[in-house]
């Protein structure tokens, strides 16, 4: 997706960010909020390594959460006015701080989901 981005004239970019917010803000802050909610859930049930995995998964959850809410969402404002008006001058360097955050975050998330299958490994009853 990120390469895309600086393929396209400026114009679209901004229709697609604004677009795809309105569609994946419900459906993303639900969903970080099960993950966080059910790894921390893993945690308290949990007991030795399980615990502990799905304690780190929980953790890198919330950094997701985290580095959303203070990152990318106030750079969000950002394109929406944007793509409303005019494009201010130096509006690249505010582009270009999106991509560390959204590559944080997908980092995180992705790290946390690899966590939880860990779990499922780890916990597996040994074969019979």
């Amino acid at each position: 997706m990120i390469p895309t981005f600086g393929a396209v004239p400026l114009d679209v970019r901004l229709t697609f960010h604004t677009t795809m917010k309105k569609a994946n803000e419900p459906v993303m802050q639900s969903a970080m909020a099960l993950v966080i909610l059910t790894s921390f859930g893993l945690a308290i049930a949990g007991r030795g390594r399980p615990r502990r995995l799905a304690l780190g998964a929980g953790v890198l959850a919330l950094t997701s959460l985290l580095i959303t809410v203070f990152g990318n969402i106030p750079l969000h404002a950002h394109f929406r006015r944007w793509a409303a008006g005019p494009v201010p001058a130096g509006h690249a360097e505010i582009l270009q701080r999106w991509e560390p955050f959204h590559t944080l975050r997908t980092q995180s998330a992705l790290t946390a989901f690899l966590l939880i299958i860990s779990i499922a490994v780890v916990a597996q009853p040994p074969a019979r």
